[in-house]
């Protein structure tokens, strides 16, 4: 399992930018398809708001990965 720190610098991100800026995808539209597909959970829940306000304590998970945003 791969885990990755985010260490958020606003009041959120959102979950498909998030997707981009940790690497994960190459841009904000591919992070949209890849929450779209069903393979993201945030907080053990999946979530397929693409744009869903990611705030600091919480986790999301993409297959083997762990970010947790700080």
């Amino acid at each position: 399992m791969q885990k990755i720190v985010f260490d958020l610098t606003s009041e959120f991100v959102e979950l498909n930018q998030l997707m981009k800026l940790v690497g994960l995808v190459d841009s904000g539209g591919a992070g949209k398809n890849m929450v779209a597909s069903g393979v993201v959970s945030v907080d053990g829940k999946q979530e397929l708001r693409k744009t869903a306000k990611i705030r600091s304590g919480q986790t999301v998970a993409v297959g083997d990965i762990r970010i947790s945003v700080q």
